[in-house]
């Protein structure tokens, strides 16, 4: 079973139907790094990373990774080795801070797009990660708290998502 991204607002999983929000400027095919557009396609989605100090482990079927004070994901397009991976913030690379002041990575899933020898500049750092205003995102897909808890519970490794 596949979650689907249906258009800009709805995000499909069996029977539940969930208001999302997407990239600023809509879906696209021909990702560029700082686009603002979430990749169309088919995709795996990886484990789930989430905030202990905030928030109790989640019931899911996915592994979990506790999200650290040094952890960031790589967006930086001069860095082939770690262009679109998981990093220590002291790395002297541009990345997107995993451990933030505000909730938006309080839990979060990678998607797996560009993820087996990621090439550069197709894009880096798209989640499903939490809104509470449903504003469009710099590519990844937003969902309510309540709602990103409900999916967890029902998806596991084996899911993929549609982006169409």
């Amino acid at each position: 079973m596949s979650i689907v991204i249906k258009n800009k607002y709805t995000l499909l999983y069996k029977d539940f139907s969930f208001k999302c929000c997407v990239g600023l400027n809509g879906f696209t095919k021909i990702k560029k790094e700082g686009d603002k557009k979430t990749p169309r396609g088919l995709f795996g989605i990886g484990d789930l990373y989430y905030r202990r100090d905030k928030n109790i482990k989640p019931q899911t079927k996915l592994n979990c990774n506790e999200i650290k004070k040094y952890m960031g994901w790589c967006n930086d397009i001069k860095c082939k080795k770690y262009y679109n991976k998981l990093v220590n913030i002291r790395n002297k690379v541009r990345q997107e801070k995993l451990y933030r002041k505000d909730y938006k990575y309080d839990f979060f899933i990678p998607v797996k797009y560009n993820w087996h020898e990621p090439k550069i500049p197709n894009g880096s750092a798209i989640f499903i990660h939490l809104t509470k205003n449903y504003k469009p995102t710099a590519g990844c897909i937003g969902l309510s708290k309540k709602d990103f808890l409900i999916l967890i519970k029902l998806v596991n490794r084996k899911t993929k998502i549609k982006i169409f």
